[in-house]
Parts: structure tokens; C-alpha cells; sequence
């Protein structure tokens, strides 16, 4: 468990324990580490003056050898310091540099890691004068440096593992003792004054040393009394307010329930007309066909555009036309039903949902406000105006309960009626 929490740490305790605790880790490895390089280095210079030794010592019977010209006893003494457990190879060259002998105590197979030698020239004294005869060179490796120097990198490690395992542990006691028991502690109280909003209970550690910690608590203790006072003080003028706040809401509800209703009624008419905006119709329109098409009902879409009124603005000026336009609406809505939908949904252009209607029905009350229209007349102070309309009907007969596609089909009823002569019904 305490392994694991310092593999990953969740609080700020046991993180500092990682990181002090990784940085001795690294300063103890770099450190056992140059003490293993220390060692085999000193072992290694120490293996190389022992081939210097033995260098000098076997330097004079090979010279004998090689001046004799005695091959077999050259051969003795070449595998006589094979034998010696730090030559790991023996070259024996004549005066001219060419091989003699060449001979290793390891194969291809098992070459060591690394190999030093010592090398020196071979002489033979003949009265008085030193005649070169060719040269020694003795050959060591790692694997006899490794072979010296284990038992004491043995040691080095065993070392090592001893103080980081004492140390880990004394590092995990020192700091749950002296940081993580107290934060734990101060923690849980917070935890537990914030639990139960009570502001008025104080932080008590167990700490009796005069530290940060101790410093921490008081600190905590001292904004806990501020917080303690401020809310008191808030209390207070909370309840002085309160009453007012209660009687200037009730009153602003009141007018803004108000202002609210004729927001949304204006927003969802045409300004003129009063009549529903094409955003209002549609939506409006769309919600009515969805529970049409759950009761199995029809609906009908009437689209009506008054006929030529570009030149009723032309002729008698965009004043008049907007009183055409209001005298429109006032007319169809005394032959519409409550439940019936009414909206100008371009410049000249109207459109009705009819609920619960066939096209039959849609049809006779398209052409009863289409002779209505043609019936009636506009005075505006000394002009009189007449017009009349045209009209396409859809129906959701077909098994279509989409607005927008009633709209489309409707339209294209009523480009036929406009094609066909104007001021008429075509469904």
C-alpha cells in the first residue's frame, strides 16, 4: 500500500516524498556507479602492471629462445603463460614485424568485451651490442578486470540496496509523521466544516510544534472568525431587505407578466395586418399538423394572393394599399372559425390552416371568401377601391403533414389560378 502510494502519489505529501526521495535514488546510483567505474579502473591498471611484471620476467627466455632459434621451447613458454589466469593472449613477432606466434586463450565465439595489452621489444646482447630480435606483447581483457572486481562491486551493491531500502522507509516514516498525518488532520476538519456549513467550529490540530502547519491553523481560524462575522452581518441586512425585495418582485411580476403577453402576441403578429407572421404560422401550423396526423384528421392549406395589387399601390398610393390589405383580414376572419389559422406570409399573400377540413370543404370556404372579397369595396376618403383574389388548396388527404410541403403544393395551385385568368379557386 505504501509502495504503491508512492508510485502515485494523490496528495502533495507524498509527491514531495517521490521527488527528494528520486533525487537521492539518481545521486546514490550516479555515485555507486563512478565507485564501479573507480574500481574497475584501479583493478584494471593494476592487472597491467602485473602483465608488465611478467613482461619483464618472461622477456629474457623468449629472447633466448628466438636467438636459438628453439622453436618447441619458444612453444613451452608461450602455452605456460596462457595458463597464468590474467593473459588471455601471447603475439611474438620477428624483426620484421611478421607474426611468429599468435595465440589466444578465448575463441571467435567468446571474444571479451574489451582487451588491453602490454607490448615491448625483444634484444640479444652480443658483445656489448644490442641486436633487435622482434617484439612481446601480452594480451588481458575485461572479463579478468570483471573477475578481480566482483566481490567488491558485490559489496558496493549489497551497500547500496541497504542504505536506499533504510532510507525509503525512514523517508515514508518522517514524512507521514511530520506532513502527511497533519495535512490528513487539517483535511478532515476542513472537510468536515465545509460538510456541514458550520463556520463557527474551529480547526484543532494535534501539532503542538510551533510550525507552518501551526501557523496554517491559526490563519484558517482567524478567516473562519471573519467569514463567521460577515455572514451574521449579511443575515441581518438580508432581513432588512427581504420585504422590499418581496413587494417590488410581486409588483414587477405583475407588469412584466403583462408586458411579456404583448410581446409575445406582437412578435407572433404582422405589424399591419395583425394577422400571424410567416414564422409564427409555420410553427404554429406545424405543431397543429403533427397532432392532426396522431388523430388521423385531414388538414387543409389555403394560399391566397390578391390579385394585380401592385397597381392598386401604383394608382392609389401604398397608403390605400395597406388599407386594402387590412380590409382583407377584417373580411376573412368573419368567415373563419376560431380554430382556423390566418397569416400574411409575403407582401400581398396570405395563407390559412384549416383543421378537420377536406379539400372539399377548404374549397367552399376559399370560393365564399373569394366572392366575399369580389363583393366588397375600399372607400378611403373620396376613393373607392375593389379587387380581387386568387387562391391554391392543398389537403393532407395525400398522407403529407409537412408545412412547408402543403405551402409548396398550394403555391403551385395558385400560379395555375393566376395563369388561368385570376380570381379563382384551384386545388
Amino acid at each position: 500500500m505504501i509502495f504503491s502510494d508512492f508510485l502515485r502519489p494523490n496528495n502533495l505529501s507524498q509527491k514531495m516524498m517521490r521527488v527528494i526521495f528520486s533525487i537521492y535514488l539518481g545521486v546514490t546510483c550516479l555515485i555507486t556507479s563512478a565507485q564501479f567505474l573507480a574500481e574497475y579502473l584501479k583493478t584494471q591498471n593494476s592487472i597491467a602492471n602485473e602483465l608488465k611484471q611478467l613482461e619483464e620476467t618472461v622477456r629474457s627466455p623468449i629472447a633466448t629462445s628466438l636467438w636459438q632459434y628453439n622453436k618447441n621451447q619458444l612453444n613451452v613458454l608461450v602455452t605456460g603463460l596462457l595458463k597464468m589466469p590474467i593473459i588471455k593472449g601471447v603475439d611474438i613477432s620477428d624483426k620484421d614485424y611478421n607474426n611468429m606466434i599468435s595465440e589466444r586463450s578465448y575463441t571467435r565465439s567468446s571474444v571479451p568485451l574489451s582487451v588491453f595489452k602490454t607490448e615491448s621489444d625483444l634484444f640479444w646482447t652480443l658483445n656489448g651490442k644490442e641486436i633487435f630480435l622482434g617484439s612481446l606483447t601480452l594480451y588481458s581483457s575485461s572479463e579478468v578486470v570483471l573477475e578481480r572486481v566482483f566481490f567488491g562491486f558485490y559489496l558496493i551493491a549489497i551497500t547500496a540496496i541497504i542504505k536506499l531500502s533504510v532510507l525509503f522507509w525512514l523517508f515514508i516514516w518522517a514524512f507521514n509523521r511530520y506532513l502527511a498525518a497533519p495535512f490528513k488532520e487539517l483535511m478532515a476538519q476542513v472537510s468536515e466544516v465545509q460538510a456541514n456549513q458550520n463556520i463557527s467550529k474551529r480547526i484543532e490540530l494535534s501539532v503542538n510544534e510551533d510550525n507552518e502547519l501551526k501557523q496554517l491553523q491559526d490563519n484558517m481560524n482567524r478567516m473562519l472568525s471573519t467569514m463567521e462575522d460577515d455572514r451574521k452581518r449579511l443575515l441581518e441586512d438580508e432581513r432588512a431587505k427581504r420585504n422590499w425585495l418581496e413587494d417590488a418582485v410581486a409588483k414587477r411580476t405583475e407588469a412584466l407578466q403583462i408586458s411579456n403577453y404583448k410581446l409575445k402576441w406582437l412578435a407572433a403578429r404582422d405589424s399591419l395586418t395583425g394577422a400571424l407572421n410567416r414564422g409564427s404560422f409555420f410553427e404554429t401550423g406545424q405543431q397543429l399538423l403533427t397532432l392532426s396526423q396522431r388523430r388521423k384528421l385531414e388538414v387543409s392549406f389555403v394560399l391566397m394572393d390578391l390579385d394585380n395589387f401592385k397597381a392598386i399601390n401604383d394608382t392609389y398610393g401604398h397608403f390605400i394599399g395597406d388599407q386594402v390589405l387590412i380590409h382583407f383580414i377584417k373580411t376573412i376572419k368573419g368567415l373563419l372559425r376560431e380554430s382556423d389559422l390566418v397569416a400574411r406570409v409575403g407582401g400581398e399573400e396570405f395563407a390559412l390552416l384549416l383543421p378537420d377540413t377536406g379539400i372539399e370543404d377548404a374549397t367552399r370556404i376559399a370560393n365564399k371568401i373569394r366572392i366575399a372579397i369580389g363583393a366588397s369595396t375600399v372607400k378611403v376618403e373620396d376613393k373607392t377601391v375593389t379587387y380581387t383574389m386568387s387562391t391554391g388548396i392543398a389537403s393532407s388527404e395525400t398522407g403529407c403533414y409537412s408545412a412547408d410541403e402543403l405551402f409548396k403544393r398550394a403555391d403551385l395551385k395558385l400560379y395555375d389560378a393566376k395563369n388561368k385568368g385570376r380570381n379563382r379557386v384551384e386545388k
